[in-house]
């Protein structure tokens, strides 16, 4: 397999303050990678850079095999892009945005069948002005992909959206991941990455601290809990193994004829994995 994108050694500086220090990475062709990162870690410095948006101050990128600083439209018309934030034109409707928007590419999807598949069918006609933010969201995702790009960068595309838009969303990631779609993903959501992400990096104070997938970085940092009540009062037990554990624990139970009540084993996640690498840092970017 391919890599769709090669970071290595990147530095960026805003004045005296560091906002990369050495990043690497590498995006295989096809997969989901998740960049994850408190606000201010260089995350969104590092997608800008790989976007083209801003260049590096030295170390070396190569996405879809060319360099991002260059932008050639070779490049231009493989990739596409959500924003953070984006504003179209008002009084242009859904429909005219996203044509709009197709004519810039030699072999666009169909403007109409992109409307469909985020979920605005039915604003179609709608005014850019009336739409709500997730709905503006879900156009923001419809323009990266009406070129029909091979890779596509989501900065925290489910931002604003409500619990049943962000699964329409993670199943159209999903489909994008099984037609070979490479797509690389910031997200505060931790568990939006733990469900679409096959491997993810995490970025702390311009540092790339962690990367692999995310049984990887659950397995390799994190007990298991177990809790329970025992006459009123809650206990927590922490281990490595929890199979021996439990063993031993309802063995004693049994053996005294107490009863652990409201039982549960509870396994890691990867914002458990996320928040111990982290803490409360919020470096400058």
């Amino acid at each position: 397999m391919s890599s769709a994108i090669v970071a290595t050694d990147l530095h960026k500086s805003y004045g005296g303050v560091e906002a990369l220090r050495g990043v690497s990475f590498e995006v295989e062709e096809g997969e989901v990678f998740g960049l994850l990162g408190p606000n201010g870690a260089g995350k969104t410095t590092a997608v800008e850079i790989l976007e083209g948006y801003r260049t590096r101050d030295s170390g070396e990128v190569t996405v879809l095999g060319h360099d991002p600083a260059v932008a050639p439209r070779a490049l231009r018309e493989r990739i596409g892009v959500v924003l953070q934030q984006s504003e179209f034109t008002p009084l242009l409707t859904v429909r005219e945005v996203h044509r709009l928007f197709a004519g810039y590419y030699e072999h666009p999807r169909d403007a109409d069948d992109v409307i469909r598949i985020v979920g605005l069918d039915e604003k179609r006609d709608a005014r850019v002005k009336t739409l709500s933010g997730g709905q503006k969201r879900r156009l923001d995702l419809g323009i990266a992909l009406v070129g029909d790009p091979d890779l596509v960068f989501l900065d925290e595309p489910t931002t604003g959206f409500d619990p049943a838009a962000r699964r329409t969303a993670w199943d159209l990631i999903r489909t994008l991941r099984s037609l070979g779609k490479t797509i690389l993903l910031t997200t505060h959501y931790l568990d939006e990455a733990q469900q679409l992400a096959d491997r993810v990096a995490v970025i702390q104070a311009g540092r790339i601290v962690s990367l692999g997938t995310p049984a990887e970085l659950i397995g390799g940092a994190h007990k298991a809990e177990i809790r329970f009540e025992l006459n009123g009062e809650t206990v927590v037990v922490q281990t490595e193994d929890p199979t021996v554990t439990l063993h031993e624990l309802t063995s004693e139970a049994l053996a005294d004829g107490r009863r652990l009540e409201h039982l549960e084993v509870r396994r890691p996640t990867l914002e458990d994995v996320y928040l111990d690498l982290v803490g409360g840092d919020e470096s400058a970017e």
